[in-house]
């Protein structure tokens, strides 16, 4: 059962949305799910009930409230350039003070886990750098990764990387952070390429978007989920 919640940012008080989902079964901790360029589309929403189904209290912020309230777009080229413009007229600041509002909100409960994909793969990034009271992050295909490498961490960090992804060069991306971070695993998926979180999408290959999955369940087991 998902549900929509309003938090308030804590750095200038805007009151914005999040998809939210209980633990199923036993709680084993918080998780942060951040979109896409692409809003709290299906596919966020099926990875709020996956992590839910997993036992993880999950929050899923609406990123673009600023300015559009609940915004979704179709992944093609209208909806990522509309994406693309409503990021980049929030800011980071804006995305990492909406950020600490859910950690806030599942901190007093247990550990609080974040997963990012493309737009929040890079937030994923930038959280372990500036957000407090993150046990741990996985970060899928994160475009301004690279550039942010050399970030410090203050929790453990994975990467995901398709290596047919034509907007993110894997091993470039992968040469970087482990230049920066030899401590973070960065995994490149052969079969897949940007977007393989997303099941059905013609970049998705089922094996890889699975492996993924066990691999970040795995790094949030080994850093407090019950």
């Amino acid at each position: 059962m998902t549900d929509r919640i309003t938090l308030t940012s804590p750095h200038d008080g805007f009151q914005f949305e999040a998809l939210h989902a209980e633990a199923q079964g036993q709680r084993r901790g918080g998780v942060i799910v951040i979109q896409e360029i692409f809003g709290l589309d299906q596919y966020v929403q099926a990875d709020v009930a996956r992590w839910s189904d997993l036992g993880f209290e999950t929050l899923a912020p609406s990123m673009f409230d600023r300015g559009q309230k609940g915004f979704t777009a179709g992944h093609d080229p209208e909806g990522l350039a509309a994406g693309v413009k409503l990021a980049t007229g929030n800011g980071p600041d804006n995305a990492m003070s909406d950020i600490q509002a859910c950690v806030d909100a599942l901190k007093d409960k247990g550990p609080v886990f974040i997963v990012g994909y493309c737009y929040g793969g890079t937030m994923v990034w930038l959280a372990a750098n500036r957000v407090k009271g993150l046990a741990a992050g996985s970060s899928y295909y994160g475009g301004q990764v690279a550039g942010m490498a050399g970030l410090p961490l203050s929790c453990p960090v994975i990467v995901h990387l398709g290596r047919t992804d034509a907007h993110i060069p894997a091993d470039e991306v992968k040469a970087k952070v482990t230049a920066a971070h030899p401590e973070v695993p960065v995994f490149i998926y052969e079969q897949s390429g940007h977007g393989f979180n997303n099941d059905g999408r013609p970049d998705s290959n089922l094996e890889d978007a699975q492996l993924a999955r066990k691999r970040t369940l795995e790094l949030f087991e080994a850093n407090g989920a019950i």
